[in-house]
């Protein structure tokens, strides 16, 4: 597609936009529509699976396929994702899917030794500097695939026609592949070579995590960095080996490279410079933007006995759902008070600790105070689940799964408080959620809630359950009203900080200013 003369025409990775609901896939999706919303920019889509080849369609040539191969191509791209019910993909690759063009027997070669030696083959072509040409998707007849598959668990169904009408593309070697070609590299270099992606005729390929490849000449990648928590805290992720390493040497390249780092924090780009301080002038920061599916809605209380009922999951080992329901007296109209935290069940989120922190007050001062948690199961999850179960069974412990925005609103709402414990974050977006949605937030004390939340939150050492304790009982007391009071008048401020309003224009800003310095170059 040819970029209008006065348009930034800009790639944007899409891969992790299928690896859940909330933070990175989140933001994938509210970035994208922002960029698609702005005059200046053309913005189209790359679709990359983490870990599975992808079939591909051809890229464009001077001689296209008819338009009926060209939809089959795409259509089996639809097929080998394992959200569409795709098999098992690390299949030997073809000389038929080996794009059209140049060096026909070099190609042919390379595509059959793929199919038998997937890694040493890239690294071939990374070696020999041949480019990975990306395959056009077929525009137009694939929405509900590219809606469903990528978008709807964020946006609006409003959002759907700015967002299908873009045009997108496909990188057949999965995420975890391009990784492996870079690491396989260390073998013979203190640098490792990683494959080039034909990015030509895009100004700037933006991707959400350090990208594991190079770009064309002509075309700026810019690194949408979220956090450090894979090098500086690698014991709190899983795979941690593979993830420490595959995140730690491909920033490595994108600071070589000259990549540009769109920190999401403050305390982010912090993070980055202690380790690589030289990608100083090229760092900068844009704060997430908040969903504007959550605002202040006039939920009835009763409506989140109803969301209990309906979203609890039933914890391994403990009684039915049904019983722990009526354990809960959840049959029954009325409301209950509840802390409520929205988050990933995984080591750094801190599960454990505000566990310990909510006994203190059940076996004190709130024996009634119930605790909500929403999210899903991640890694290192047994002893949070442990944690849950005697807590589970006489009710006053109710975990939550699949919950639509619309009913987060008010749980958000409701709550006595939501709680953010994390030892780390980059943003925080349940925070800022429960902001927007009338709720006060209590948070532990690290640079990104200070920075993110600023006077909105109460803050407590995230390794003390007792000053946990003492700060959830300060501010829930009958006297802590004006504290409560405090922070229902300072959410709305702060979280209106993020809405696409106050942040597109500092995109707009940075692009208009990266264009600038590619043309004087």
């Amino acid at each position: 597609m040819p970029n209008a003369p006065d348009r930034i025409r800009i790639l944007c990775d899409l891969k992790p936009a299928l690896d859940g609901y909330a933070g990175i896939p989140q933001e994938t999706r509210l970035l994208f529509r922002g960029l698609r919303s702005l005059a200046t920019c053309e913005v189209e889509g790359l679709i990359q699976h983490g870990g599975r080849q992808l079939r591909a369609p051809p890229p464009p040539t001077n001689k296209p396929l008819p338009l009926s191969r060209r939809i089959h191509r795409s259509s089996r791209v639809v097929v080998s994702l394992p959200q569409a019910g795709g098999t098992d993909l690390n299949e030997v690759a073809t000389t038929r899917d080996a794009p059209a063009g140049g060096n026909t027997a070099k190609k042919s070669f390379l595509w059959q030794l793929a199919g038998l030696f997937p890694v040493t083959a890239l690294q071939f072509r990374a070696l020999l500097g041949m480019p990975v040409r990306i395959g056009l998707f077929e525009q137009g007849l694939f929405e509900d695939f590219i809606w469903r598959t990528f978008f709807s668990k964020t946006l609006r169904p409003a959002d759907k026609g700015l967002i299908t009408s873009a045009p997108f593309h496909v990188l057949r070697p999965s995420r975890k592949r391009l990784h492996q070609v870079g690491l396989a590299g260390r073998k013979y270099s203190t640098t490792p070579r990683y494959l080039e992606i034909d990015t030509r005729g895009f100004d700037v390929l933006l991707a959400q995590t350090p990208f594991p490849g190079r770009v064309s000449a002509g075309t700026q990648l810019v690194v949408r960095y979220h956090d450090m928590v894979p090098v500086l805290m690698p014991h709190t992720i899983s795979d941690s080996a593979f993830h420490q390493a595959s995140h730690f040497f491909a920033l490595q390249e994108n600071v070589r490279a000259g990549a540009w780092f769109s920190c999401v924090s403050e305390a982010t780009r912090q993070d980055l410079l202690k380790v690589f301080p030289e990608a100083e002038p090229r760092t900068m920061v844009i704060h997430n933007i908040a969903s504007d599916e959550y605002f202040v809605e006039a939920a009835p209380p009763e409506m989140v006995l109803q969301i209990l009922r309906n979203r609890q999951i039933k914890v391994p080992g403990i009684a039915s759902s049904r019983e722990t329901a009526l354990s809960l007296g959840l049959s029954s109209a009325g409301s209950l008070d509840y802390l409520l935290i929205v988050s990933t069940i995984e080591p750094r989120k801190n599960h454990l600790m505000l566990i310990a922190a909510w006994e203190r007050l059940k076996y004190t001062s709130m024996p009634h105070l119930k605790l909500v948690v929403v999210g899903n199961l991640g890694w290192g999850f047994r002893p949070v689940l442990d944690a849950f179960r005697p807590w589970a069974e006489r009710g006053d412990l109710i975990h939550l799964a699949a919950v639509p925005s619309a009913e987060l609103r008010a749980l958000y709402r409701h709550a006595a408080a939501t709680i953010c414990p994390s030892l780390a974050e980059g943003f925080d977006y349940s925070g800022i959620e429960a902001m927007r949605c009338g709720g006060i937030v209590l948070s532990s004390d690290i640079p990104v809630h200070r920075e993110v939340f600023g006077s909105a939150s109460v803050y407590f050492d995230p390794y003390s359950a007792e000053d946990a304790a003492r700060v959830i009982g300060e501010v829930l007391a009958p006297d802590g009203l004006p504290i409560r009071d405090r922070l229902h008048a300072e959410g709305p401020k702060i979280s209106g900080r993020y809405t696409a309003n106050h942040i597109l224009p500092q995109w707009n800003q940075f692009l208009d200013d990266l264009r600038q310095r590619q043309a004087a170059q």
